[in-house]
């Protein structure tokens, strides 16, 4: 779940971002597409931790 949250909040940050730039519809698609990437490794990582975390 937090895998999914960090992708969409990645994606929506980086077209931001993209479009802040005066960036072409390509632009903003490849900055959607990288920050989602970026997020969801930060979201996996984080899910690990926490399921280590719950463990024990």
């Amino acid at each position: 779940m937090i895998v999914i949250v960090a992708a969409i909040l990645g994606a929506l940050i980086g077209g931001y971002t993209a479009r802040k730039r005066n960036g072409n519809r390509l632009d903003i698609l490849q900055y959607a597409a990288g920050y989602a990437l970026a997020f969801v490794i930060v979201g996996m990582i984080a899910t690990v931790l926490i399921d280590r975390a719950m463990r024990g």
